[in-house]
């Protein structure tokens, strides 16, 4: 996507970022600025004391006025001088530079949390947007270390600064030779700069903004290979080598992409290499022909070299810093658009009041997508009274997880609002109105912590065993931890311990009612929770799960109707929309979809005895398929 009409990328400037920087990096870690400040005066002189003393030296032995006695002397006495001195700046320059590492290394990682702390709270719709997936990944990018974004321009700010007093105390000594030595050294240099930073302007935008997609495929692809979960299909399905051809694909995009930064850079370094020679030798034939005409003494020419050769090194890499420092620049522009775009609102408005009751009401509510114009979910208006169960039934795609997703304020609406107890949720910050939710996902994410903290899923306050026992119990996994050598604490996935353990699709779901028994929250949400058992077993698992849920308000969703039975209220959604709505029995008898989809389904909770029942609760007479309805096996 082109940069200028990115809506999450935004332009701060060179020196808005080099400030930035130094507000998030350096001045979080204050030794930094001693430790530039040191380099700064020791650098210049590791630098130039040798060319200095070359001149000495030689001036000492040309000279007429003393003896080789004297000359000894003298030499002594210079050479302890000199060991002496560039001995505690090379000390000195140790020291900064070990401790700046340190330093810069704890700083990035500072950096780096307050990027994982933001994607952790922005609205959980943008994490379904590609185009903030890639914001997210040049910002990470920026991250990383190597010399790149934060790292890279907090180093180089670093370097450049020693460089700089390098080229000025150069400048000081090359002046008493000639200006236009330095002149020309400088001209060269700065045609160098102009060079690198156009080849890095071009380069980042045509060569690597545009991969921002191929590193999350490429992200994806290396953890595809190492994840337990596709581990099984990969050897069963033997896709090994499909895989392998996909990431060869990849491969050969990366490769082109290389190619052609390789091409690129071959040209600059041509151009800027055919400048240095071009420059040096003209340096060189004007102090050779000085020295021929005696205008520079030998101990002068020996200085003039090797001041001016590390002069051009270190202006050359000044300012190469500099065109670095923009580069970093742009990088930098990367991590703040993805930190400034849609500040988080989950910490503004007010927090929810305590309540007895928590009534929830949608108005006209609708919603879509970003940049997409077919809504997920159309002019729903609906109530979920307080201390009552509501079951959300409709088939994939019918608009179920889009309406929890509002509920919960995953989503917010694109039209219309809803109400908390006659309030529109809007006025409560998101953190707060999240704690009155217990939701269980059908998807249940294992983290690789011990059993208990999986359960308590709450670092703000101590573990209480008994109650992450009692929880487990009632969700059905007492004998599981029964069969563990340390019980609650050992510890879930291979990820981090080896002696980690995996959990079968119905344990980790068992797992998750767990957890919202155990956040004892005034409102509860299971969103297919139960998929990964069959119809009997979900059924009862309901009806005990919701026995331990007393008065608390609760939502049901599953394209399965084992839970409708016992809810006081039914919700059918089609195609984005509220078609129907009533208790069970009343959209029995109005014979509409949902009655249509319940017969359908009625197959699937005949017990072993051929007697239907739900919630162990027999309900009608045992069925056959001479029952009158046309049942199949696909449905359900």
């Amino acid at each position: 996507m082109n940069q200028n009409t990115n809506p999450y990328h935004r332009e701060h400037g060179f020196f808005s970022n080099v400030g930035f920087v130094f507000r998030n990096m350096i001045l979080q870690e204050k030794g930094l600025f001693l430790l530039v400040l040191l380099g700064v005066i020791v650098s210049p002189i590791k630098q130039y004391l040798w060319n200095f003393a070359s001149k000495v030296v030689l001036d000492l032995f040309t000279a007429d006025t003393l003896n080789d006695g004297e000359k000894m002397d003298h030499l002594l006495c210079y050479l302890l001088v000199f060991v002496v001195v560039l001995g505690a700046a090379t000390m000195a320059d140790q020291i900064c530079h070990s401790e700046f590492w340190l330093r810069i290394f704890r700083s990035r990682n500072k950096m780096i949390s307050k990027k994982n702390a933001k994607i952790m709270k922005i609205d959980y719709v943008y994490l379904e947007d590609p185009e903030v997936l890639d914001c997210y990944q040049k910002a990470t990018n920026a991250c990383n270390g190597g010399g790149s974004g934060l790292e890279g321009m907090t180093q180089t700010l670093f370097y450049s600064l020693m460089d700089l007093s390098t080229v000025i105390v150069g400048i000081l000594l090359l002046g008493t030779m000639n200006i236009l030595v330095v002149v020309l050294l400088i001209f060269t240099c700065v045609l160098h700069s102009i060079i690198n930073n156009h080849t890095n302007k071009i380069n980042k935008r045509k060569i690597w903004d545009p991969l921002a997609p191929w590193w999350r495929k490429n992200n994806y692809m290396n953890q595809l290979f190492s994840s337990a979960d596709s581990a099984k299909d990969i050897r069963l399905y033997s896709l090994k080598n499909w895989l392998l051809g996909r990431l060869d694909g990849l491969h050969k995009e990366r490769m082109k992409a290389e190619k052609e930064n390789d091409i690129m850079w071959f040209h600059a370094d041509l151009l800027r290499s055919l400048c240095t020679v071009t420059a040096l030798a003209l340096i060189y034939a004007w102090l050779i022909y000085g020295a021929i005409k005696g205008e520079i003494g030998i101990g002068s020419l020996s200085m003039y070299i090797g001041v001016a050769m590390a002069f051009q090194g270190y202006l050359s890499g000044f300012l190469e810093g500099v065109v670095n420092l923009i580069k970093y620049s742009r990088e930098i522009d990367d991590f703040r658009s993805f930190m400034d775009f849609d500040d988080p609102v989950s910490a503004q408005g007010e927090k929810v009041p305590k309540a007895q009751t928590y009534e929830f009401e949608f108005k006209n509510v609708s919603f879509r997508y970003p940049r997409s114009e077919a809504y997920a979910l159309k002019n729903l208006s609906i109530k979920l009274e307080a201390g009552k169960r509501l079951a959300v039934v409709g088939l994939n795609g019918a608009g179920k997880s889009t309406f929890i997703k509002l509920l919960l304020r995953l989503y917010d609406p694109t039209e219309g609002e809803i109400l908390l107890n006659g309030v529109n949720v809007n006025r409560y910050s998101k953190e707060s109105y999240f704690e009155i939710f217990a939701p269980v996902f059908q998807e249940v994410y294992l983290y690789a912590f011990p059993f208990d903290q999986n359960v308590a899923m709450d670092r703000k306050q101590e573990i209480h065993p008994q109650k992450v026992m009692d929880c487990l119990k009632a969700a059905g996994l007492s004998e599981k931890i029964a069969s563990l050598p340390k019980g609650t604490d050992t510890e879930l996935l291979k990820v981090v311990s080896e002696e980690g353990i995996d959990l079968s699709g119905g344990e980790k779901q068992k797992l998750a009612l767990a957890r919202a028994l155990y956040k004892e929250a005034p409102v509860v949400v299971l969103d297919e929770p139960t998929a990964a058992l069959d119809a009997l077993a979900e059924s009862k698992l309901y009806g005990d799960f919701d026995q331990l849920l007393g008065n608390k308000t609760a939502v049901y969703i599953s394209h399965r109707l084992s839970s409708t039975r016992f809810c006081d209220k039914v919700a059918m959604f089609q195609e984005g929309k509220l078609v129907e709505y009533g208790t069970h029995e009343s959209l029995l008898e109005q014979g509409g979809a949902y009655a249509k989809m319940f017969h359908l389904q009625a197959q699937y909770y005949v017990d072993g005895n051929g007697e239907f029942t739900i919630m162990g609760e027999q309900e009608m007479a045992p069925l056959s398929r001479n029952d009158g309805m046309e049942v199949s096996a696909n449905e359900g």
